[in-house]
């Protein structure tokens, strides 16, 4: 009998045997009989599936797991529109683990102070709750949807709100972590880091079998705040809220945002460390990635001698993330450290092709699994301008975005240096050979994002000289890189040719008297024919691959304007149009979100004091 057979055989009689008793699952009678008639499992019924297995000796034994069965054909077990969502946030708790206390060591000082901590990784903290009144500002629909198998009716729920605002007094946090790493920051180790103000609630596996660690970050005080008061304000919630969901939609890895919540708590900011302090409201932001694993989180145990520990996290790692490495295999390190050197290249030669510019580029920040974490003082890039820096606080221009390819070279370097730690001699010499090739990998997936923005078809020895032109003229001109490319995407060719440039490409207007031009087009006519495909077809391949719309910074600013005096609507109204950058929107072009940036956008200026 075939896996899938018996997988719908214990369905169908699970289900019967529970119809009368549905009322302690999130499923209605109908939902049920829905899963019955169609063989498609909702959320609840996967669990069904799950324990029905495990009670069935044989099949939990020698046949896949549930969650495998439905992994092994998504589209006929889980297809998304005929999975009932949980719409009661009370039952859909149970899904949120806390794997790590049984996995690895906690500290075992149990107060909430600031301290040094040794042979941990975690320890335990709940949230500190607000004293005043929250409000929700926004909640992203898809993410609770498609990554945490939530209806959007749970944002209506009272426990719902307890949960994302971290109201310890509700009763929910009884084993949030607190996860110690170090970090390299600013080109200087500086010690003990960690989760200063963010607490990690658990791990939720979606009915894709997707892995999602859930964090409240401007929770309150942990072991790690230092000198902080572990809040976040909500200036540098609603930019990040923002930027992790824009990011997404860009096709750049990143960590996600399901919700965020106002306090009229306030905090003490001096937004620009010029001795203006001023109060601010606390937020809190909820935030997802499959792992927040980061370079730091090994600096820390291979500075401290913790090899034992440091071993045990690889070993974690390697067995939870990285399924092409086999978990026996000697070289099994070696093996991870080149994937994260490959992805490390891709992740970073991806921000570039979209103007990305992290602006805090250190250890503690850097991921493992190669997603954007963080989001502190980033900036899109407006006028091209490879020197651009974002943050007030990189005073030497350390994290500017044509640096970002030779910090991701440092902190790889960094990252071999804990691994050191596990490698023998060879090993450690081998791992210099990857090492070593992280600037071709670079180089080779720059070339293949710029050459989809320029409409390749695939990657040609000239077509690095013909990017370097369009940049180069972009730079002398000062012309804004995403609609420099997204007006190449849509400019007919024999308006190119002929010059013939309408006023609302204000970007290329520069562009077209370059003495530069008139060769560049020549030579991109040149190396389009030998793609042979229509004007049409390059320009929908390419406006695929060059957005209209991105987060600038001036469109950040008025949306917290509004949030300051609890208008929630332009965060709302951002957060729908991002989701959509690469489609033209009626909304954000009668707003001029692809229109020149008003005359005042310029002097928006961003630091690290969130």
């Amino acid at each position: 009998m075939s896996t899938k057979l018996v997988a719908n055989f214990v369905v169908f009689v699970l289900l019967i045997n529970n119809l009368l008793c549905h009322r302690s699952n999130a499923c209605s009678l109908s939902g049920y009989l829905h899963c019955i008639l169609s063989f498609k499992c909702c959320p609840v019924c996967f669990e069904k599936v799950s324990r029905g297995l495990g009670a069935y000796g044989r099949y939990a034994s020698n046949s896949p797991s549930s969650q495998q069965i439905c992994n092994s054909n998504k589209e006929y077990i889980l297809n998304k529109s005929d999975c009932p969502l949980y719409v009661d946030f009370r039952q859909w708790l149970p899904k949120l683990t806390q794997k790590f206390i049984n996995i690895f060591p906690i500290d075992s000082e149990i107060r909430n102070h600031v301290r040094t901590v040794n042979n941990a990784l975690f320890s335990i903290v709940q949230p500190v709750s607000f004293k005043n009144q929250v409000r929700l500002v926004i909640a992203a629909d898809d993410v609770l949807s498609d990554c945490l198998d939530l209806g959007f009716q749970v944002t209506q729920s009272a426990l719902f709100i307890d949960f994302i605002s971290g109201n310890a007094r509700s009763g929910l946090f009884s084993h949030t972590l607190a996860h110690r790493y170090g970090g390299h920051q600013f080109g200087f180790w500086a010690g003990q880091l960690g989760d200063g103000r963010a607490v990690l609630l658990g791990e939720v596996i979606n009915r894709f079998g997707e892995r999602w660690e859930l964090q409240l970050k401007g929770s309150g005080t942990t072991p790690y705040s230092r000198s902080g008061d572990g809040r976040a304000v909500l200036r540098s919630s609603v930019r990040e809220f923002l930027a992790s969901e824009a990011m997404h939609y860009l096709g750049v890895p990143t960590s996600r945002a399901a919700s965020l919540v106002v306090s009229d708590d306030t905090v003490i900011r001096d937004q620009f460390y010029n001795g203006h302090p001023k109060p601010e409201r606390g937020a809190i932001i909820l935030r997802l990635a499959p792992s927040w694993f980061r370079i730091g989180s090994l600096e820390i145990l291979s500075r401290a001698g913790e090899i034992d520990l440091l071993k045990s996290l690889l070993n974690f790692i390697i067995g939870t993330h990285f399924p092409s490495i086999n978990p026996g295999d000697t070289n099994k390190y070696l093996m991870l450290f080149d994937e994260i050197v490959s992805s490390t290249a891709k992740l970073i030669a991806k921000w570039q092709s979209v103007g990305f510019t992290h602006g805090v580029c250190n250890t503690d920040n850097f991921s493992l699994l190669s997603i954007t974490i963080d989001y502190g003082p980033f900036g899109f890039m407006e006028s091209y301008h490879p020197g651009y820096v974002p943050s007030t606080s990189d005073d030497d221009n350390r994290y500017s975005y044509k640096n970002q390819p030779n910090i991701g070279l440092y902190n790889l370097e960094k990252l071999k240096l804990a691994l050191d730690s596990v490698f023998n001699h060879s090993m450690s010499h081998t791992a210099q050979l990857i090492l070593n090739g992280y600037r071709h990998k670079y180089n080779r997936y720059f070339m293949q994002f710029f050459a989809d923005k320029l409409g390749f078809l695939s990657v040609r020895q000239q077509d690095e000289d013909l990017i370097a032109m369009f940049l180069r003229m972009m730079e002398e001109c000062r012309a804004d890189f995403t609609m420099s490319f997204r007006s190449l995407s849509e400019i007919p060719f024999h308006d190119l040719m002929n010059g013939n440039i309408a006023d609302d490409h204000w970007s290329f207007l520069c562009l077209k008297n370059h003495s530069l031009f008139k060769t560049f087009i020549v030579a991109y006519k040149d190396r389009l024919q030998l793609d042979d495909v229509s004007d049409l077809e390059r320009q929908a391949r390419m406006k695929k691959c060059n957005p209209r719309y991105i987060l600038r910074n001036w469109m950040a600013q008025n949306a917290i304007a509004k949030a300051e005096r609890n208008d929630f609507s332009e965060v709302q109204k951002l957060y729908q149009i991002l989701k959509q950058p690469y489609i033209t929107q009626d909304e954000p072009e009668t707003a001029g979100f692809a229109s020149e940036p008003p005359e005042w956008a310029p002097s928006i200026k961003v630091s690290c004091s969130s």
